[in-house]
């Protein structure tokens, strides 16, 4: 970490160094429903924020929202560079609080915003000289942005806190918090030991359909197209964690009470239900496979879109390899043949980092993210394991797929939802032994190849 002080010295520069040039912010309202928050209270701790550029991942913007002073935000060396801050819905701000580190800004704005497009300006300074700065301020906005135009250094911008004070609302339905809410994470970019494998599965079962969507459509029986429900029995537009983690599954570990779901598949009219044991793998998506850690419970979000286009689905974060059958590979549509018989099947991959804050958001998506070069990105540094979905389905008997669909439309609106309801130890143990023990497990978490490192489950698919 670079010293407060110049006058003590600086390290050298590494080749981490990387620039992120204008992150986006994390958009949209879940409700217009509000509820006001203390006045003149801290509104900033553990927002979201971006930056236009990082000096490295060690030093990530959500570093000024984290409330720790060891840690901070560092922009390329270069003018300008901003840093802003999502309050989350309608803010009235009445003071900043800025601590810089020894590379401050000379001369900078502090801008508020409604849309992180038009901003207003509501202080201005040419003759800052950095330190500790408590600064009294009138404006509103749902964004508050530090726009920095002079390096008063020959280094970038380096902030160790920006806090806010005022009144805000925050909207009660949309965002859910996490509790407790993980900040002060920086995304690892070590990279441990060669291991063969880090995954292990959760093989689970179909048991229902339902045109239910309990994370787009809560409460709202029969709102969404049908959905194909595994793994919990008791799925249903009303569920949640709680009632979840309350319900039986079709897993082998029985542990595994989440909800998985996924469009049904139909032939014509007749509904066509994966068969069988399906196969959900656990993985890392990251070079460091030692820094995943479990879901929390609670945890919810949507891969993929119904509304994608065949390009969208073909060049998303999560495709892997398209729907095959047969001799038929890499299509981004279902195939209307499956030349050589078998079943027709399809992976896609979920994103793995987390940022911490919320098991949900309005989107049901901007609460995670799909790593970079096998790197969490700075906006959501948590390592969460990766879901990839491996279903199969039986293909018709003559081998003719053209009457199928989505009940989402074409095969490219393919996606999937994960609501997690694990059992906190089993998902635990699993993710310790076969993730981080770089290992490749069965669901019971054992790996045949290396049957000395023995198992996390039992025979019966529970701890021991």
């Amino acid at each position: 970490m670079r010293p407060r002080f110049l006058s003590r010295g600086r390290p050298r520069r590494t080749a981490l160094a990387v620039a992120f040039s204008a992150i986006l912010a994390l958009v949209g309202i879940g409700s217009t429903t509000q509820q006001a928050v203390a006045a003149d209270g801290l509104i900033s701790q553990s927002r979201p924020a971006t930056a236009s550029s990082i000096e490295s991942l060690n030093f990530p913007a959500g570093a000024v929202v984290d409330g720790d002073l060891t840690t901070r935000w560092a922009s390329n060396w270069s003018d300008p560079q901003w840093l802003q801050i999502d309050l989350g819905a309608g803010a009235t701000v009445s003071k900043v609080g800025l601590d810089w580190e020894a590379a401050y800004a000379k001369a900078f704005q502090l801008q508020v915003s409604n849309d992180a497009t038009n901003w207003s300006t509501i202080y201005s300074t040419t003759t800052s000289t950095g330190g500790a700065q408590s600064l009294n301020v009138s404006g509103s906005g749902r964004y508050i942005r530090l726009y920095a135009t002079q390096r008063g250094t020959q280094y970038g911008y380096s902030l160790l806190e920006f806090k806010v004070y005022g009144t805000a609302t925050a909207p009660t339905t949309g965002y859910i918090l996490a509790n407790p809410q993980v900040t002060g994470v920086t995304p690892s970019t070590a990279n441990p030991p060669h291991a063969y494998f880090h995954e292990f599965q959760a093989n689970c079962t179909a048991n229902h359909n339902l045109p239910d969507d309990p994370i787009v459509f809560p409460g709202l029986a029969g709102a969404s197209h049908m959905h194909t429900f595994l793994a919990n029995t008791g799925t249903t537009a009303t569920s949640s964690a709680s009632s979840l983690q309350a319900g039986t599954s079709t897993c082998l570990a029985p542990g595994d009470r989440s909800a998985y779901w996924m469009p049904t598949m139909y032939n014509g009219s007749t509904e066509i239900n994966p068969v069988g044991l399906q196969t959900i793998y656990y993985k890392t998506g990251v070079n460091d496979y030692t820094s995943v850690r479990p879901f929390p419970t609670g945890l919810r979000f949507v891969v993929g879109s119904p509304a994608a286009t065949q390009t969208e689905f073909a060049t998303n974060p999560g495709y892997v390899a398209g729907w095959e059958c047969g001799n038929s590979y890499h299509n981004t549509d279902l195939p209307t043949s499956c030349p050589g018989g078998g079943a027709l099947n399809l992976r896609y991959q979920a994103p793995s980092c987390w940022n911490g804050l919320y098991l949900d958001t309005p989107d049901h998506k901007s609460h995670m993210a799909y790593p970079v070069n096998g790197v969490c990105p700075p906006t959501h540094p948590v390592a969460l394991p990766m879901i990839e979905f491996k279903m199969a389905w039986p293909a018709p008997a003559n081998g003719d797929l053209s009457q199928l669909r989505l009940s989402s439309g074409r095969g490219y609106s393919f996606h999937y939802d994960f609501f997690n309801a694990w059992d906190a130890p089993t998902l635990s143990a699993l993710v310790s032994h076969c993730i981080i023990g770089g290992l490749q497990c069965d669901s019971r978490g054992y790996d045949e190849t290396l049957p000395g490192r023995g198992a996390a489950l039992n025979a019966q698919y529970v701890l021991p």
